[in-house]
């Protein structure tokens, strides 16, 4: 339900807003909501996963030393934030080619700050295995965002990134207020601080937030890159045409869910579990992309059109090669949770930061050659060389071969026409027998 109300919510203000700004106060919005969202993906990836695993299974004294621990963690995080973004956001402005990026920018130091509490009692929720307040509070922050963007383009307002930007602190404020409210019972802490244990914190998250940045800015630097080198216009057309690319994601992250439990509890069955399981696992999620990908190749213009109207006429020719990242994102992502499921971390940020390298240089080298489609280029170069690099390390030492997800993904189809078929005729046979 989370997922999905940030999905709607997602894509209705975006529809919205391709609509109501123009192409160069888009483009800034995007980088501005792009370089939130790395801090905040890193922030995450810090502070997430230690906190569920060591408040998990602690109690009485240890449970209160710990969710001290973690506050006293978020604290420092969100002060080193404020500080770079305060000190470095008018060089940021600069470098992106963005004058508006710097306004926008120090008022996310106050949404950093408001997102304090959100991140905390979130995660404190989720160590203590309660949703319903996560899921009240990212609907509290993403609809609030979402109504406000629409009340404003219905009564025909007018639209500026600064209030924007506000409204979005706003959000994360009355989101960290829900989720307070939720998570009260779990909130017990310690008047002491045990260094230790945020010491203990930290190490455990270093690698999580150092694989979650690495990975942001492998999937991002294209429209970084392109600000700078060709104007924010040029991002904006790039979004729009990303984000439908994007989408075709979901399947592959719902999929991964599953796959890192199975994977972490499969090992102790050897190798062959595991590279059955990675192989059926990506077969499963190509069967749902591959007709989106030949779909976006057919009526890219329609399903631009849908989203943001007739203003982006290079967006359709953009969005027929991006889509074919959705043949790539499967295998990498499942790869990242086999290694990570397997008790090999530092090996998938290793592939990850390497990556991230290849693509800054890539995009580079082919934006200066060819504009926007270099980018496009760029960025694919760097899949298809990760996606080979990844398979070589799977195979020689899990014995996965990539192209067995194909002959799979056939056989779900052939698994789904069947049940489609026994569907139909037992809903035939029940109208003959009322008729």
């Amino acid at each position: 339900m989370q997922q999905g109300a940030s999905l709607v919510f997602g894509v209705g203000s975006f529809m919205i807003l391709t609509r109501a700004l123009s192409e160069d106060m888009l483009g800034a919005w995007v980088l501005f909501l792009l370089t939130a969202t790395f801090f905040e993906q890193g922030r995450t990836g810090l502070q997430q996963n230690a906190l569920v695993k060591f408040l998990t299974t602690a109690e009485g004294q240890e449970y209160r030393l710990i969710n001290t621990a973690s506050l006293c963690l978020n604290l420092i995080v969100t002060t080193v934030i404020a500080i770079v973004l305060f000190s470095f956001a008018n060089l940021l402005s600069i470098a992106m080619n963005a004058p508006e990026l710097y306004k926008l920018l120090l008022i996310y130091c106050l949404t950093n700050i408001c997102l304090l509490p959100f991140f905390q009692f979130n995660f404190v929720q989720q160590a203590n295995l309660r949703f319903d307040g996560i899921f009240w509070s990212n609907l509290v922050f993403r609809g609030g965002m979402f109504l406000y963007i629409a009340v404003i383009f219905f009564t025909n307002s007018e639209f500026t990134l600064v209030n924007l930007a506000i409204a979005r602190t706003v959000a994360a404020a009355l989101a960290g207020f829900v989720s307070w409210l939720f998570a009260r019972p779990f909130l017990k802490f310690d008047w002491n601080i045990s260094w230790e244990w945020v010491r203990k914190l930290f190490h455990y998250g270093k690698f999580t937030m150092g694989t979650n940045l690495s990975t942001m800015l492998y999937k991002q630097i294209d429209r970084w890159m392109l600000s700078p080198m060709l104007g924010l216009a040029s991002v904006a057309i790039y979004e729009v045409a990303m984000k439908i690319t994007n989408y075709t994601e979901a399947p592959t992250f719902a999929a991964a869910s599953m796959l890192f439990p199975q994977s972490a509890r499969r090992m102790k069955e050897g190798k062959q579990a595991i590279k059955d399981l990675y192989e059926k696992t990506v077969g499963g999620i190509l069967t749902f992309i591959v007709p989106v990908i030949i779909l976006v190749l057919l009526f890219a213009e329609v399903f631009i059109f849908i989203l943001a109207g007739d203003k982006y006429p290079e967006a359709p020719n953009v969005l027929r090669m991006t889509i074919f990242y959705g043949l790539f994102i499967p295998y990498a992502v499942q790869f990242g949770i086999v290694l990570d499921s397997t008790g090999r971390p530092n090996i998938n940020f290793w592939f990850t930061i390497v990556g991230a390298i290849i693509n800054i240089v890539s995009n580079y080298i082919f934006i200066s050659m060819y504009g926007i489609y270099g980018a496009v280029f760029g960025t694919l170069i760097t899949y298809s060389s990760a996606f080979i690099a990844m398979q070589y390390y799977l195979n020689k030492t899990f014995g996965i071969k990539p192209l067995r997800a194909f002959k799979y993904m056939v056989e779900f189809y052939g698994m789904l026409f069947k049940m489609g078929r026994e569907k139909i005729r037992g809903f035939l046979s029940k109208e003959r027998v009322s008729a």
